[in-house]
């Protein structure tokens, strides 16, 4: 089996650009961000406060996960409610930084995301996927654009769905997760020595896409050489 692992910050496109290029060489796309959003979604759904590992763990026995291909597309399924657009709002999004930093969270998803890799071709895109969940990957990719770059990009998503924000709001958010990710005890947000870095800065989506596409394909020629 492939494993390819795409590391990398917020709002750097790793799940549209992950996505794209899996669908397009017939691998499984595996979003584990979705998982951590979907844990702090459900932490926050319950009234409890996702900076405080005790409301954390405590939630974790209600929590089912699953991941279905529903029309085509991938969908996450929380105790089987389809909540894949629900996670995607920046209160959701600082959850899921804060609940990704609890020891107990991370063993809760890790076995879960191995054992996909080890059944299918996959593109895993995530922040700890070549440094701790597949550190055998096939290929490594740590995928960046500076904060203002990544904070205009997902502002004029927010903007598209419909929500009422500031790009000032949305790059605070940005460069507060950055740090929060690059800074926790648990799998801090860190370039694999053996990952190759692919800075988007500016760069329009199907140029990125091609990018990734390409280190893909060069592993793949490799690997048919017997690389």
């Amino acid at each position: 089996m492939i494993s390819v692992a795409i590391d990398g910050p917020s709002g750097a496109g790793k799940s549209t650009i992950a996505r794209r290029v899996a669908g397009e060489l017939g691998f499984v796309y595996i979003d584990t961000g979705a998982l951590y959003r979907s844990i702090g979604y459900y932490v926050l759904k319950q009234g409890k406060n996702p900076e405080k590992k005790e409301d954390v763990t405590g939630s974790l026995p209600g929590i089912q996960l699953e991941l279905r291909h529903v029309d085509g597309i991938q969908r996450v399924f929380l105790n089987d409610e389809d909540v894949s657009d629900d996670i995607r709002t920046p209160a959701v999004s600082m959850a899921a930084s804060q609940v990704s930093a609890v020891p107990e969270v991370r063993a809760f998803l890790l076995e879960l995301q191995r054992e996909m890799a080890r059944k299918n071709n996959v593109i895993m895109d995530g922040r700890d996927i070549g440094t701790v969940v597949l550190p055998n990957a096939s290929l490594k990719i740590f995928l960046t654009a500076d904060p203002e770059d990544r904070a205009r990009r997902r502002y004029e998503e927010l903007l598209e769905k419909g929500e009422t924000v500031t790009y000032e709001e949305v790059l605070r958010d940005v460069i507060q997760r950055d740090y929060n990710d690059s800074h926790r005890e648990i799998a801090p947000l860190r370039q694999a020595p053996d990952a190759v870095l692919a800075n988007t800065t500016g760069f329009p989506l199907e140029k990125s896409v091609a990018l990734i596409r390409s280190l893909v394909e060069e592993r793949l020629a490799g690997k048919d050489d017997g690389k």
